[in-house]
């Protein structure tokens, strides 16, 4: 953590806070309006650091927003992310050498890969030059933060959580929220389809507790690590040592068998019991709205060791777009080869930001036959963590670059027609609010591999177009037209819902020749001029199969918050939001430097 900060002193991308902060709220609060800056503003260091409610001061300073930016990344990468693409696209395709030279480079390159494997050590680790052990471990010596007014308590938000399998023969890091519930007692929200979570029923089915360390800090590779979306099995320490050339150097926790990276700056060590489950949440997560109450289960803390001099790292998640937005830039470019291992023609793929990542990919292909689109949407949506994508939009090689949104969009909108979309369902990520179920629910792909002809509609000006909505349609309030320009022009209309969104869109077939897509959004809550933000909406709240509808050449989308009209029993969550007053009060100290456009467009 010393080395990073002072790295990011030296290319001037940190920010130091000195003035005297709050861990409820203050802090996170303004690491969020910091990310919104163009690329990315910078990583914030707090020094200052208070929890007022309890009357406490902390001696070490909080790290944020480290990853926060395309320039940060790639410093504590090391190098250029797409060298780390090429690297492992040339593993893949290794073949047996064919002549003595080729033999020699051979050898170099399999020598190199000895760095990647952990390395253990029989020594004590930095890590635990301070150490509390039984009841003297208290995480209330760590400035955990409370993010949002709604959570349910502070959650450690950059925490590698350490497991291993019931024989010990697999190891995992992963990287999940953990609500502090009281001094020694964590809650473990590894969802049903993380490797955690497998190995949770290993030890259930056994009666057995589960050991878990969780490290904080060290090289921050390591918390990027424990998001990469690799096979089950397959030890995350192995990127670290691909990535830099050097083996990951592991210490046994102290109260667990468990091995964590010696430099990390906190560990906290403990069993769960898989027969105790606590209530969880809620938590302003990173799809924008709160994940509600769930029952996970439980640690309970047995060890917390610490550096002499630690740093502590955490992150703020919500309404795009933030430091995840980075972290997962770096995600899509390193493992680009190996979803290709599956999707041999697949160009390229990108997941934009405002689509909260599961919830819309955009994939360039080389297509080679009839239905090869649709193939590749059952590959997407059969490979790990790609099986969660709710909305995948699939174009040929002729397709602008897929970062160049507006031309990009434009190619879409010319070549798209009813007979480009395919519907099933299948599995959800558990933070998916949308579906009449949880974890299961519509998958919506679009195939505009090939162009389709058809006629654009006749276009009215949008005041004479909402005229006619309302005439149809009286809980319409507003109504935008986007790409007007191309043949499938996007209405936007806002509603004050008293019926089914269906019912809504049935009520506008004698407009059919004026329209073409039809998004419906709740007028509460949304500005139909902001199609940033508006994307963010309807892909969150989206489910295909209940909330796509089709008359002739006319798609509707229903993007609103479902209720009873819609048949939808389960709660729907709020959206994550900044308290007022902590901003304000933010802006008073002189410290909250976020312009009011884009404090309006991205609706803190």
């Amino acid at each position: 953590m010393k080395k990073t900060i002072a790295l990011l002193k030296k290319e001037n991308e940190l920010r130091i806070i000195d003035t005297e902060l709050d861990i409820y709220l203050e802090i996170p609060h303004l690491a969020y309006a910091e990310v919104k800056k163009a690329h990315g503003g910078k990583a914030l260091l707090f020094t200052n650091v208070i929890d007022r409610k309890n009357n406490k001061k902390f001696n070490e300073p909080i790290l944020m927003n480290v990853f926060g930016s395309f320039k940060r990344c790639e410093l504590l990468f090391g190098r250029p992310i797409e060298s780390i693409a090429d690297e492992i696209t040339k593993l893949l395709h290794m073949k047996p050498p064919s002549g003595f030279m080729q033999k020699i480079s051979m050898a170099k390159d399999l020598f190199e890969l000895k760095n990647i494997f952990p390395k253990k050590l029989n020594t004590k680790g930095a890590c635990q030059e301070i150490q509390y052990l039984g009841e003297d471990a208290d995480l209330y010596r760590l400035p955990v933060l409370t993010t949002w007014e709604g959570d349910g308590g502070p959650f450690i938000t950059m925490g590698q959580v350490y497991t291993q399998s019931l024989e010990g023969d697999m190891v995992n890091l992963g990287m999940y929220r953990l609500q502090v519930y009281d001094k020694n007692h964590l809650g473990m929200h590894w969802q049903i389809h993380k490797d955690s979570s497998h190995f949770f029923d290993q030890y259930q089915k056994a009666g057995k507790k589960m050991p878990v360390s969780v490290a904080i800090g060290g090289n921050p590779l390591y918390t990027w690590c424990a998001t990469a979306p690799l096979p089950y099995g397959v030890n995350e320490l192995l990127l670290y040592g691909l990535i830099t050339k050097k083996p990951a150097r592991l210490v046994e926790s102290k109260t667990t068998p468990l091995y964590i990276p010696e430099d990390v700056d906190y560990v906290i060590e403990g069993w769960v019991d898989p027969s105790e489950l606590r209530i969880e949440g809620p938590f302003g997560d990173h799809t924008g709205y709160y994940t509600l109450k769930e029952p996970y289960p439980v640690m309970k803390v047995s060890a917390i060791t610490t550096k002499k001099e630690p740093v502590f790292l955490a992150t703020v998640v919500g309404k795009p777009p933030l430091e995840d937005k980075y972290m997962g830039w770096a995600t899509e470019r390193i493992f680009l080869p190996l979803l290709k291992t599956n999707a041999v023609d697949l160009l390229d793929y990108h997941m934009p930001e405002n689509g909260a990542f599961h919830n819309l990919i955009l994939a360039k292909m080389k297509t080679l036959y009839k239905g090869h689109a649709k193939q590749f949407m059952h590959v997407f949506w059969g490979s790990g963590q790609m099986s969660f994508v709710k909305h995948a939009i699939f174009l040929d090689e002729n397709a602008p670059k897929l970062t160049n949104y507006d031309a990009l969009t434009t190619y879409i909108l010319n070549r798209f027609t009813p007979k480009s979309l395919f519907v099933t369902e299948g599995i959800l990520d558990a933070l998916d609010h949308s579906s009449s179920e949880t974890l299961v629910g519509g998958k919506l792909g679009i195939d505009v591999t090939a162009a389709h002809q058809t006629d654009g509609p006749n276009l009215l000006g949008d005041d004479e177009l909402l005229e006619k909505v309302k005439e149809l349609l009286p809980e319409a309030k507003g109504l935008v037209q986007y790409m007007r320009r191309t043949k499938n022009p996007i209405t936007v209309i806002s509603i004050s819902k008293r019926r089914s969104v269906k019912e809504c869109f049935n009520a506008l077939y004698e407009l059919a020749p004026n329209l073409r897509i039809v998004v419906f959004v709740d007028e509460e809550k949304n500005d139909i001029e902001n199609p940033y933000m508006l994307i963010w909406r309807v892909a969150n709240n989206i489910d295909a199969l209940r909330d796509l509808f089709v008359f002739g050449l006319m798609v509707g989308l229903d993007g609103t918050n479902k209720n009873q009209f819609d048949g939808y029993t389960r709660e729907w969550p709020g959206d994550v939001e900044c308290s007022a007053h902590v901003v304000q009060k933010l802006k008073s100290l002189g410290l909250w430097e976020l312009e009011q456009t884009l404090e309006d467009k991205y609706q803190l």
